[in-house]
C-alpha cells in the first residue's frame, strides 16, 4: 500500500529524528503523545499530533488500539515505531498491517522469530552463525537453569530471553550466587518485559560488543553497512558507540558482515536491522541478539557510510528495492564516528536516573557535529520514560579527529537544572585507553569505580569561587530590582569593604566563604584553602566570562530559588546556598523516614507496620525511568507505617515508609 503521511508510534530524540527524516521526502508527519509530552519537541516538529492518553506508557505509547486509531483519525497510511516502546513487538506489526496500514519495519515473523533470545539462537545455530555456548531450553525451573549454569562452566551470563538493554541479566561468578542471580534476573525480567523466561550463556570475558548494521527490502536483497563497536557499557547498557570499530580489520568486518547477513535471511528481514556479536580477544565472534529495529547508534552509521538509514527504511517500505549494492556500500566507508548518550542521571548517585525542569540547554553546532534530541528549555524531564535525552556524535577523517571533536562537543553542551553524565562522558572520551583504542564491555568497571567517579566530583578551589561571586551578584542584582537602588550605589559603603559568610552545598559537601565585593563586578573571595579575586566580565545567564588570577574564562549558570547550577571546566554541580538554612538531620533514613529519592512508581513493598528490620534491609522497590531502585532502611528498628503499595505513583521526597529506630 502506498502512502503519503507517516505517524511516528515514538516521542522524544527519535521521533524528532524520523519526522524531519520523512518531511526531508516529502511525507506528511503525525506525532503521537501522552499527556507528559503536550509541549514536547517532537509534537512541535509534526504536521499533526494526537494525543493518545496518559503519562505512563503503559496507558499511552504502549497501548497499539490508541496509535491505531490516531492514524485511522488523521488519515496516515503508514507506521514507523522508531526504537523501544512498540518498535520489536510482533503484535503491533500485525495489528498495524491488519488494519490495513504500512508497518516500516520488519514483517510479524521476523520479529518473532528474533524476539525471544532463545529461539533466535536455536534458529542462528540452524543458519550456522556463531553463538555461544549454553542453555535455552524451555524448562526454566531454577534447578535445570542452576545445573545448566554449571555445565557451560562459571562464570555465566543469565539474560532474559525476552527484550533487551540490559535488564534482566546478570553476570554471575561464583556457584553460590547462581540461585540468587537466576531468581533476580528473572524478576527483572518480568517487571521490564512481562516474560521471566531466561538463557544462560557461558560468559565472553574481556570480550568487545560489534554489532553489523543490516538492511533488506522485498525483491530479496540483504546488505550490511558495516560494524559499531558498542564495547563501552555500563550495566550492560550501551554508553559509547563508533563506527568503524578499532578491533576489525576488513578480513574480519567481511566475515562478520557476511553472518550478520546470513542471519538477517534466515528470517526473511525487511528493512533497518542489527545483528550484535561478542567479539572475543583471539578474534572469535559469537551471536548475541538481534534488534529488529534501527538501533539508537545508528548516526555513526549514516555518517561514516553517508547515507540516511531513515529515508532507506521510507523507500522499502515503499517497495522499492535496496537503493545500493553491497559494493558500493563498501566503497562508500570513509572517516570515523563517534556517539555518546547523554542522560539525566547522576554518576554520583550510582547513575541515578535524575527528574524536574530543564532550566538550561544548549547543543552545540558547527562542523563535523551532529546532535539527535528531542528537548526543550524550560521543558521537564519527567519520570515516566527512559533516561537517555539526547545524543551526541561527531565525525573526523581519523578516530583521533572525531574523539577530539567529541570532547569539544561535550565542554559546549549546556544541560542545566537536572543532573546529567556529560561529565562523566568527557571522562570517558578523553581517557587514554579510549584514547588507544584498546578496551572491552569491562572499560567502566574498570578504570571507573565508585570511587574515582566521586573524587572527580570534588571541585576546585576556583569553581567554588564562582559559585560564591554569582550568588552574592545574583543576590544584589535581585535587591537592586526589588528596591529600585541605583546600579552606581549598589556596592557603596561608608567604611571598608565588608565580608559577607555564605555556606553553600553541593552534593554532601559544604563550603564556609567569605565575599567582600571590591567594585562593580570584582569580588573577593575567601575560602578555607584560597583566595581568589574575580571580576565577572560578562553576564547573560547561562553564559558566564570572568577574570581570575589574570586568566579569562568562560561558564555555563542557571538559578532557581537557592540552587546555583555551574559548569565550568569539565565539572557540573548544583550549589544551594544555606547560609540560612536550618541544621540538617543525619543521613538519609537515619531519622526514621523513608522518602522516595525521585518521582517514580511502587513496585513491591516487603513490609508491614509492626515488623523488625536491619540495616541495609530492602523494604521497597520503586520503578523510574524503566529502572529499579530497591528502598532500604539506615537503621534497624521497626516499620511504624507504610505510606505506599504497589502500582501507586509517588513524587520525590514523598514519605513512603516510617520506621522507629531501635534505641
Amino acid at each position: 500500500m502506498k502512502f503519503d503521511k507517516v505517524l511516528i508510534a515514538n516521542r522524544g530524540e527519535i521521533a524528532v529524528r524520523i519526522i524531519r527524516g520523512c518531511k526531508k521526502l516529502g511525507y506528511r508527519t503525525v506525532a503521537v503523545y501522552s499527556e507528559a509530552d503536550r509541549n514536547s519537541l517532537h509534537v512541535g516538529e509534526a504536521d499533526e499530533a494526537v494525543c493518545i492518553g496518559p503519562a505512563p506508557a503503559r496507558e499511552s505509547y504502549l497501548v497499539i488500539e490508541n496509535i491505531l486509531q490516531a492514524a485511522r483519525a488523521t488519515g496516515a497510511g503508514a507506521i514507523h515505531p522508531g526504537y523501544g516502546f512498540l518498535s520489536e513487538r510482533e503484535a503491533f506489526s500485525a495489528a498495524v498491517q491488519e488494519a490495513g496500514l504500512t508497518f516500516i519495519g520488519p514483517d510479524p515473523f521476523s520479529i518473532e522469530a528474533m524476539g525471544n533470545k532463545s529461539a533466535s539462537k536455536i534458529r542462528m545455530i540452524a543458519a550456522g552463525v556463531p553463538c555461544v555456548p549454553g542453555y535455552q531450553g524451555d524448562d526454566q525451573s531454577d534447578d535445570t537453569l542452576v545445573a545448566e549454569a554449571k555445565k557451560a562452566g562459571l562464570p555465566v551470563m543469565v539474560k532474559a530471553a525476552a527484550g533487551g538493554g540490559g535488564r534482566g541479566m546478570r553476570l554471575v561468578h561464583d556457584e553460590a550466587d547462581l540461585l540468587a542471580g537466576i531468581q533476580s534476573a528473572r524478576s527483572e525480567a518480568s517487571n521490564a518485559f512481562g516474560d521471566g523466561q531466561l538463557l544462560i550463556e557461558k560468559a565472553v570475558l574481556n570480550a568487545r560488543h560489534v554489532e553489523i548494521q543490516v538492511f533488506g527490502d522485498r525483491h530479496g536483497n540483504v546488505v550490511h553497512l558495516g560494524e559499531r563497536d558498542c564495547s563501552v557499557q555500563r550495566r550492560n547498557q550501551k554508553v559509547v558507540e563508533e563506527a568503524p570499530s578499532p578491533a576489525v580489520d576488513e578480513d574480519l568486518r567481511a566475515r562478520m558482515g557476511a553472518a550478520a547477513v546470513a542471519a538477517a535471511k534466515a528470517v526473511n528481514y525487511v528493512g533497518a536491522g542489527t545483528v550484535e556479536f561478542m567479539l572475543a580477544a583471539d578474534g572469535a565472534f559469537y551471536f548475541l541478539e538481534m534488534n529488529t529495529r534501527l538501533q539508537v547508534e545508528h548516526p555513526v552509521t549514516e555518517l561514516v557510510y553517508d547515507v540516511d538509514l531513515v529515508e532507506w527504511q521510507l523507500r522499502v517500505a515503499q517497495g522499492e528495492p535496496l537503493p545500493m549494492t553491497q559494493e558500493a556500500i563498501d566503497a562508500r566507508r570513509k572517516g570515523w564516528a563517534i556517539e555518546v548518550r547523554l542522560c539525566t542521571e547522576d554518576p554520583a548517585q550510582n547513575f541515578m536516573p535524575q527528574t524536574g525542569p530543564l532550566l538550561a540547554w544548549r547543543a552545540p553546532a558547527g562542523a563535523g557535529m551532529r546532535v539527535d534530541h528531542g528537548l526543550r528549555q524550560g521543558g521537564v524531564i519527567s519520570p515516566f520514560y527512559d533516561s537517555m535525552q539526547a545524543k551526541l556524535i561527531a565525525v573526523g577523517a581519523t578516530r583521533e579527529q572525531a574523539r577530539h571533536k567529541l570532547l569539544q562537543m561535550l565542554d559546549e553542551t549546556v544541560l542545566l537544572g537536572v543532573s546529567s553524565n556529560r561529565d562523566f562522558l568527557a571522562q570517558i572520551v578523553a581517557h587514554p585507553v579510549f584514547a588507544d583504542g584498546r578496551f572491552s564491555t569491562g572499560f567502566i568497571a574498570e578504570h571507573f569505580p565508585a570511587e574515582t567517579i566521586s573524587a572527580s566530583r570534588e571541585p576546585d578551589s576556583l569553581h567554588v569561587a564562582l559559585a560564591a561571586a554569582l550568588l552574592y551578584r545574583t543576590a544584589a542584582d535581585a535587591l537592586q530590582a526589588s528596591a529600585g537602588i541605583e546600579s552606581e550605589l549598589l556596592n557603596w559603603q561608608s567604611s571598608a569593604p565588608a565580608a559577607v559568610l555564605f555556606r553553600l552545598k553541593a552534593g554532601e559537601k559544604v563550603f564556609d566563604i567569605k565575599v567582600k565585593a571590591l567594585s562593580a563586578g570584582r569580588y573577593e573571595v575567601m575560602l578555607p584553602d584560597a583566595t581568589k579575586v574575580i571580576e565577572l566580565t560578562s553576564l547573560g545567564a547561562p553564559d558566564l566570562r570572568y577574570l581570575c588570577d589574570g586568566i579569562a574564562g568562560r561558564a555555563s549558570f542557571a538559578l532557581a530559588g537557592d540552587t546555583l547550577w555551574l559548569s565550568h571546566g569539565g565539572l557540573t554541580l548544583a550549589y544551594r546556598d544555606t547560609t540560612l538554612a536550618a541544621a540538617e538531620k543525619g543521613a538519609a533514613g537515619s531519622d526514621g523516614r523513608l522518602v522516595a529519592p525521585m518521582d517514580g512508581k511502587i513496585v513491591a513493598v516487603m513490609v508491614e507496620a509492626g515488623a523488625a528490620i536491619i540495616k541495609g534491609q530492602t523494604l521497597a522497590v520503586l520503578e523510574a525511568m524503566k529502572m529499579e531502585f530497591p528502598i532500604a532502611s539506615a537503621v534497624d528498628g521497626l516499620v511504624e507505617v507504610v505510606s505506599c503499595q504497589p502500582g501507586q505513583q509517588v513524587k520525590a521526597r514523598s514519605l513512603l515508609i516510617g520506621l522507629k529506630p531501635a534505641a
